[in-house]
């Protein structure tokens, strides 16, 4: 059995999917009703919208089988996911990445395998709509479009989940999606005690970009000082746009001085973009850090909160003695 490959965006593919909040949720008609429609319209025996986790498969749905989580390194969806249109296997036991998988060698002895990419609206794949068969079969391309018809319909569904928690014009984690996964980071950095950090971020003279260059510029500016997060920062740091030229970054198991190099990271990394661009592209940013308290009974959304607040002023502070 040969394990998946590791998709060249992964850290962006698993930041969407858990902003997604809908591993382990419960079962939604919404999905059912599409796996349903698939499992009847192909004559299969199964028909399942599974997504590929860090080192699982968790299944959003599911008809014919009770398969809800899968490792990684079993799962043929998560081969799936690195290919760019849907992997059709005619044969498990004759292709050498499946032959001996469990799920081939054993109950249910799965023949067949056709798994279609889910991709969220940034492109990223989170994983499949898949039809599996007991017997080995093929697919002809009227039955190929039919199923990138299922799948899209998948994928509408995943959008309306997602434009409730990722920022629409960076990309990245919204307010909303923030709040759940910083809450999240924060109840692990309490149950283990760890130490947390909260930095504040704003772009400055973001108003003259604006002024001067027009509102595309400073569209621009904005994504781009995403982009510069996304390279920065941990996979595990939780990094959102809040709003205008407002962005957050929470840092679970992180000390006041590791805030510190985090922010100096990203201002190197800022100055390099700088030294790069046109001057309508550059840019400079505000800053305030704050030290999370991660008592055991301390209240996750009013620390949350209360942390939030005093590293906004912090960072106006900032703003106010840089006349920016």
């Amino acid at each position: 059995m040969r394990s998946p490959e590791i998709p060249a965006n992964e850290r962006e593919r698993l930041q969407t999917l858990v902003a997604l909040r809908i591993l382990d949720t419960d079962a939604e008609e919404r999905f059912d009703r599409i796996t349903r429609l698939a499992r009847g319209v192909f004559g299969v025996p199964f028909a399942l919208v599974n997504l590929i986790a860090d080192d699982r498969q968790w299944t959003k749905s599911q008809n014919g089988t009770q398969i809800v989580n899968l490792p990684r390194e079993q799962s043929f969806c998560a081969h799936a996911v690195c290919e760019d249109a849907t992997l059709v296997v005619p044969d498990l036991t004759e292709d050498e990445r499946f032959a001996d998988n469990p799920l081939t060698r054993s109950a249910p002895r799965m023949r067949f395998y056709a798994g279609r990419p889910l991709r969220a609206e940034n492109g990223c794949a989170l994983g499949t709509l898949c039809i599996l068969d007991v017997q080995p079969r093929e697919m002809s391309e009227r039955e190929l479009a039919m199923l990138d018809d299922l799948a899209v319909m998948v994928e509408h569904e995943l959008a309306t989940v997602q434009s409730a928690t990722i920022d629409e014009l960076t990309g990245i984690t919204n307010r909303r999606g923030f709040s759940i996964l910083a809450r999240h980071v924060y109840r692990v950095c309490q149950l283990n005690g760890l130490p947390a950090c909260l930095i504040y971020f704003d772009l400055r003279q973001f108003k003259q970009i604006n002024d001067r260059y027009g509102h595309a510029a400073g569209d621009r500016a904005l994504r781009r000082f995403a982009d510069l997060m996304r390279e920065t920062f941990r996979e595990s740091d939780v990094f959102a746009r809040l709003g205008g030229d407002e962005f957050v970054l929470f840092a679970g198991n992180t000390r006041l001085r590791d805030a510190e190099r985090m922010v100096a990271r990203l201002a190197q990394t800022v100055e390099t973009h700088n030294g790069l661009s046109e001057p309508a592209e550059r840019l400079l940013f505000n800053h305030g850090i704050e030290s999370v308290p991660t008592d055991i009974n301390a209240d996750a959304d009013d620390t949350l909160e209360s942390v939030l607040a005093s590293a906004d002023k912090r960072m106006y502070e900032q703003k106010r003695a840089s006349g920016t």
